[in-house]
């Protein structure tokens, strides 16, 4: 098993759970997060003035999926979520030892 974490905008989000719908991956989990990456931050105009951000708004898509859905899942990612822009996000695969349902009794 391994769990991906998907770094992405969150203007990309919509689209990116419906192609993973349409896929047949309906499991995940969704965070807010704010981060920046090389290009540290953009610059904004706010009232006439300059404004650097330091950290970007970003959505983090999170799921735990068998090892021979990976390829199937990143590639659905990479090519709905990109603009071709920096700042697209990034995917990291990450092994899971195990994963056990809270409900079932012990």
């Amino acid at each position: 098993m391994k769990k991906i974490e998907a770094i992405i905008r969150p203007e990309k989000l919509e689209d990116v759970k419906a192609a993973l719908d349409e896929g047949g991956h309906f499991a995940m989990t969704v965070t807010n997060v704010h981060g920046r990456g090389a290009q540290r931050g953009i610059s904004l105009q706010f009232r006439g003035r300059k404004v650097n951000v330091d950290l970007i708004p970003k959505v983090k898509v999170e799921m735990v999926v068998e090892d021979d859905e990976v390829a199937e899942i990143t590639q659905i990612i990479r090519r709905v979520a990109v603009t071709g822009e920096a700042g697209d996000g990034k995917i990291f695969i990450i092994p899971i030892e195990m994963s056990i349902p809270v409900r079932d009794k012990a």
